[in-house]
């Protein structure tokens, strides 16, 4: 079944004392576009989320913003710069000293001087942090293929009214077309009336298979009707059928534009227009499908 390109996913789980939520949001595009947004700190991730998006979505840009929080304990380390402190400290006895100072040196004057300080990121068990994150992930994608699905069935669905309606119009143009050769017989016969006492029925049939052969479109619609049964075809496979979905409605457009070229009266020209329209609306339903 057909997927559409337009889809949002999410996931939140606290799970082996990790909180991690995955949220992930896709619009139409013509190949695959992916991008990952998490904390800098997780960055090796990134490629393996790349990887498992694919494994779910073949085309369209993504975006997947992605949290990751431990919460049993502080991922932080906090030590000091001992050297630096000893500095601060040499500094501040030798001020005392200068100038006669009483005051003595606190642990909260001490603490004042921030850079002493330095908070460092814990290391971490990345194949651990991994197999989690994509397991979150995971969940959220699968939540944005299942709408993209649901959003699919509905594209089909009006897709199937259009392509009836195409066929139904092909039917048309090939239905006029005798009447098309037919007036113009009769047109000929009036004006060959006016003009000569004798109608040479020979020369009206000459005449009127030239003007049929020049306007026939037998080969167009015939050639449209096939694009249409292969286009409805493929609107019911798995996969990603949109590029060959949009090739097969450019054919369509082809054909609709000779039929348009060669339409020699006002009923047919009025068909034509009809038909170019719903093949221009599959045409802009197609520019969603995966």
């Amino acid at each position: 079944m057909i997927k559409s390109m337009t889809g949002y996913g999410r996931s939140k789980q606290l799970i082996d004392g990790y909180e991690i939520s995955a949220e992930v949001k896709s619009v139409n595009h013509r190949y695959f576009d992916c991008t990952i947004k998490l904390p800098k700190y997780y960055s090796f991730l990134e490629d393996k989320i790349r990887e498992t998006a694919k494994n779910y979505i073949t085309r369209g840009k993504i975006e997947i913003y992605l949290y990751i929080k431990k919460k049993e304990e502080d991922e932080k380390e906090i030590s000091v710069n001992k050297a630096l402190c000893d500095n601060y400290v040499s500094v501040l006895s030798k001020l005392r000293s200068d100038y006669g100072i009483a005051e003595e040196i606190s642990l909260s004057t001490l603490t004042r001087f921030s850079d002493i300080f330095e908070i460092e990121n814990k290391e971490v068990d990345e194949e651990k942090i991994t197999s989690l994150t994509l397991t979150v992930l995971e969940a959220a994608l699968a939540d944005i293929v299942a709408m993209r699905k649901r959003e699919g069935e509905r594209i089909k669905t009006d897709l199937d009214v259009r392509l009836a309606q195409v066929g139904k119009l092909a039917d048309a143009v090939e239905e006029r077309f005798p009447q098309i050769v037919r007036d113009y017989e009769n047109r000929l016969v009036e004006k060959l009336k006016s003009i000569l006492n004798n109608v040479d029925e020979q020369r009206i049939i000459t005449e009127a298979a030239i003007f049929a052969d020049k306007i026939t479109t037998s080969e167009e619609t015939v050639r449209l009707k096939s694009h249409i049964k292969e286009f409805g075809a493929l609107l019911t496979k798995d996969g990603a059928v949109g590029k060959k979905l949009d090739f097969i409605v450019q054919e369509m457009n082809r054909e609709s534009n000779t039929i348009g070229s060669k339409a020699n009266d006002l009923e047919t020209s009025k068909m034509v227009v009809e038909l170019k329209s719903e093949v221009e609306n599959i045409r802009e339903q197609v520019q969603n499908i995966e």
